[in-house]
């Protein structure tokens, strides 16, 4: 049975130096002591990059891993993983095969595709965490796409618990209005003709979104064309394993979400039927910002929103 409660906000390893920068509150911070990157190989065989954000206190919590959205590079989450290293975990971010660092020459050779993310890459990197930080409480963040592996994985038992963030379903007919008007366009026209011309979806040539995998953008599109989204495409065995999932999951939407609506977040979690599930929606002006919206929450311009709806859950 799913357990869910909705909350609104207003009532309620070695250091290694990185590459990226950060341009929010932790910018001031020297990273290089505290992130190390690592290279790790799948049981598919490919090798996916992830990067450890040390624990800035010596009484360490547990471990945060951040599981991205579709297209979102690990690097664009540096600012919040540094953050949450000053709470006292450490921060494990990772970029799926063929985005960001995962990419190996080119994107059109990557051959994963949106279940392989979540059946090779994910568990390479819980195997990876279990290693490393045996014995501490793990926290999976799942933003966008991020939350949808809880459901695709074989297994979560090595999960505590979870916070998915702006997770829902991509039924197009179902999404916010500004997504909803140009969705269409994207996938009866665009991704079928650029697709299997080029061998991969030129996001960054379109400036709609990044360079994505052939079989990721369009395995995203079948789902996209149903009601149900994966599990009406891929059939009871992937609903089954939906419904097993029963880590407690804290759902955060934004109300201001350009892309997912409050329908296709009641829609994805109403799939994780065992889990106890709570909902919190954050309205921007009750965290003192005018947008938030789906991307770019992680960034540090948003600190002030990470205090009042993270901070809560991760230090009770």
């Amino acid at each position: 049975m799913n357990n869910v409660a909705q909350t609104d906000i207003s009532q309620s390893m070695k250091p290694k130096m990185s590459h990226e920068s950060s341009h929010g509150a932790e910018s001031a911070v020297d990273v290089s002591k505290f992130v190390a990157e690592h290279k790790i190989v799948t049981a598919a065989g490919h090798s996916i990059v992830l990067k450890v954000f040390n624990s800035q206190i010596v009484s360490t919590k547990g471990v945060c891993v951040l599981a991205a959205a579709t297209g979102v590079a690990q690097y664009l989450y540096q600012d919040f993983a540094l953050w949450l290293s000053t709470l006292g975990y450490h921060v494990v971010t990772f970029d799926y095969d063929g985005i960001g660092l995962s990419v190996d020459k080119h994107v059109k050779h990557c051959k994963s595709d949106i279940l392989s993310w979540a059946v090779n890459d994910c568990p390479a990197v819980l195997d990876f965490v279990g290693r490393h930080f045996l014995d501490l409480e793990c926290i999976w963040i799942g933003h966008s796409v991020g939350g949808h592996m809880l459901g695709m994985m074989p297994n979560t038992s090595q999960i505590n618990r979870a916070i998915t963030v702006a997770a829902g379903t991509g039924t197009w007919w179902y999404n916010s209005a500004p997504t909803k008007r140009v969705s269409w366009f994207l996938w009866y026209f665009l991704v079928p003709v650029t697709v299997p011309l080029l061998g991969y979806f030129p996001g960054d040539k379109l400036k709609v979104m990044c360079n994505l995998p052939k079989g990721v953008m369009m395995q995203w599109r079948r789902w996209c064309l149903k009601e149900k989204y994966a599990v009406e495409k891929e059939g009871q065995w992937l609903k089954e394993r939906f419904a097993n999932v029963n880590v407690p999951i804290h759902a955060i939407a934004f109300s201001d979400d350009e892309m997912m609506s409050m329908k296709n977040i009641d829609m994805l979690h109403s799939q994780f039927s065992s889990a106890n599930i709570t909902r919190q929606t954050v309205n921007p002006k009750d965290v003192e910002h005018k947008k938030i919206g789906h991307i770019g929450w992680h960034k540090g311009r948003y600190q002030s929103m990470w205090e009042k709806v993270f901070k809560p859950l991760l230090t009770d």
